[in-house]
């Protein structure tokens, strides 16, 4: 910790009230509100869920960071703006963060960079589906009772990247390369899902993969809730649109018009 100093002395009142000047501040932080998300995703408990989806290789007896934890820290960055993974660098020594993650200012510090980079590079494609599945879990247990009916809006959008991250890819419709993941939202725009994908158009094979493991997971909860898709025109192939009739699925899908001749 920082020693004391004395304050400056000398500083008239403003409004009636004394001025002190102190610079024995310690280790400060600009990011208070980190505590409001640490109590809420310890009732969510989302990185214990993300954690027990993924297979730990290290060895235990040398493990410093659970992975939980380097999912908690790298989620509490993205959340208050630090969405580059380099940024862990200077905030693992950060009080607040440390707080958020069960430790006190004078605790060891937080991961590094590398070891969130580790992480990251970890995950396979079996990883990334269980890691899904787990997140549509966490949005079926914030009902309070098990709904009727429910409204899935599933749409791709484009990530724009600026290095030379891995399955990149170059699109030209944005001009730009990135990634192109597919997101679920329900009708009351909560998030509900999403996949991580090349920036490519998926094709009606792909997206019909995605659709039956996400109604799966979700009447794993609800068996007989009644679900509707919506989705924009290029979500309209004969592989999605035949899946949805035998699977008695409602859907809003818009067609795109015709070729101009």
């Amino acid at each position: 910790m920082v020693d004391p100093t004395l304050p400056l002395p000398g500083l008239s009142p403003a409004a009636g009230k004394e001025l002190v000047a102190r610079f024995d501040g310690g280790r400060l932080s600009s990011d208070g509100g980190l505590l409001v998300l640490r109590e809420i995703e310890r009732r969510l408990e989302v990185a214990d869920r993300l954690a027990a989806c993924i297979d730990d290789p290290r060895d235990p007896g040398s493990t410093v960071h659970t992975l939980a934890d380097i999912i908690r820290f790298r989620m509490l960055m993205i959340a208050a703006g630090y969405e580059d993974g380099n940024d862990a660098t200077g905030l693992r020594g950060d009080p607040l963060f440390k707080l958020a993650l069960e430790r006190v200012p004078s605790d060891r510090d937080l991961c590094s960079q590398s070891t969130i980079s580790r992480l990251e590079n970890l995950l396979d494609a079996r990883t990334l589906l269980r890691l899904g599945r787990a997140l549509v879990d966490v949005w079926c247990g914030s009902f309070r009772q098990v709904p009727r009916r429910i409204t899935l809006d599933i749409d791709d959008t484009f990530d724009a990247v600026h290095g030379g991250q891995q399955l990149r890819l170059f699109n030209a419709h944005y001009d730009e390369y990135g990634f192109q993941p597919i997101v679920v939202f329900d009708a009351d725009g909560r998030f509900v899902t999403a996949l991580l994908r090349p920036a490519k158009r998926p094709k009606g094979v792909a997206i019909r993969a995605f659709l039956r493991r996400l109604v799966r997971a979700i009447r794993a909860h609800w068996p007989q809730v009644e679900i509707l898709l919506r989705a924009d025109s290029h979500y309209a192939c004969p592989e999605v649109l035949d899946w949805c009739e035998t699977r008695g699925l409602d859907y809003i899908i818009s067609a795109s018009p015709p070729p101009a001749r």
